[in-house]
């Protein structure tokens, strides 16, 4: 009688956002997963569930791969994601991915040591909302209102407006919110950002936004609105700027993690990763079709220049 062969662990995998936008994002979690000695379909099974920017139905997504005894929970497309499978289970290791404090979100105890049954990559993208502003100024200087576009859905769009309200007053800048919950809103919120003739705008950090990242584009372009994000997708759908984490080695080291804990590590030893590649990325073909000349200062730090 041959032996009974060990079942394929299984990697639950929930995202605030949806299938098509995070697909590249999904590889490098892979190719880090892979570095462990770990590939999808061979050796590990991955269960996927997309909050497609519906941030209330994550944690009965998360609850869903805890009822399926999953091997590890992963959690990326923000804190939303972290804090619901958090919320879902005390015992099955979660490997995360956040733009904030994951102590102050009580998702670990400290950042050296988790404690409990969550670790992951803290992207320090809250931390980056000072720079962002500070770049838009030198871009536009002459913008003294900078429109802050946010989703009222997202528990974090209060924290990062205020970050940059702080920054933009230390610069004797005013930093204006505009709130935009579903795709039907953002006509009208352009339109509404062209009217008050707001200088430039900040995009928030948030998955139902990157699903709509060439809409954002499209629409800032139409009003000519010099406009910025912090993930490098935005400058290749033509936003103007965006300067922030590299989420590529986020998502690989993500994968790293789950592969280590599939292993036997626990995530109560593994220390949270604080990021430390950032990017700065200048479309010029954008700043061309705004009229904008960039600053030679600026262009000369870029990481990458899209032309």
């Amino acid at each position: 009688m041959r032996a009974q062969q060990p079942a394929k662990p299984v990697i639950g995998y929930v995202d605030a956002g949806s299938q098509a936008s995070m697909a590249k994002l999904i590889g490098k979690f892979q190719e880090g997963l892979a570095e462990t000695g770990f590939a999808d379909g061979q050796n590990v099974t991955i269960e996927f569930r997309w909050g497609e920017g519906h941030h209330e139905t994550l944690l009965s997504l998360a609850a869903d791969l805890v009822s399926r005894r999953v091997a590890v929970i992963v959690a990326t497309g923000g804190e939303v994601s972290a804090v619901a499978a958090k919320g879902a289970t005390a015992t099955i290791p979660i490997v995360f991915d956040t733009s904030r404090d994951p102590v102050e979100l009580g998702l670990v105890a400290s950042l050296n040591h988790p404690g409990g049954n969550a670790t992951g990559i803290n992207q320090l993208n809250a931390e980056l909302g000072a720079k962002s502003v500070g770049l838009m100024h030198e871009l536009v200087p002459k913008a003294a209102v900078i429109a802050f576009l946010g989703n009222p859905n997202n528990p974090s769009m209060q924290d990062q407006l205020k970050e940059r309200q702080e920054a933009a007053r230390a610069m004797g800048l005013k930093i204006a919110p505009v709130a935009v919950a579903s795709v039907a809103d953002l006509d009208a919120a352009f339109a509404a950002i062209a009217q008050q003739q707001y200088g430039a705008l900040l995009i928030a950090a948030d998955p139902f936004f990157f699903g709509q990242r060439d809409k954002l584009a499209a629409l800032a372009l139409r009003h000519a609105m010099p406009a910025m994000h912090g993930r490098r997708e935005y400058a290749e759908s033509e936003v103007l700027i965006i300067y922030g984490t590299s989420f590529a080695d986020t998502y690989r080291q993500v994968g790293i993690y789950t592969g280590r804990i599939l292993k036997g590590e626990k995530p109560a030893d593994l220390p949270v990763v604080q990021s430390s590649k950032f990017e700065l990325v200048i479309n010029l073909k954008t700043a061309k079709a705004l009229g904008l000349t960039i600053p030679p200062g600026l262009l000369a730090i870029a990481d990458n220049v899209i032309e």
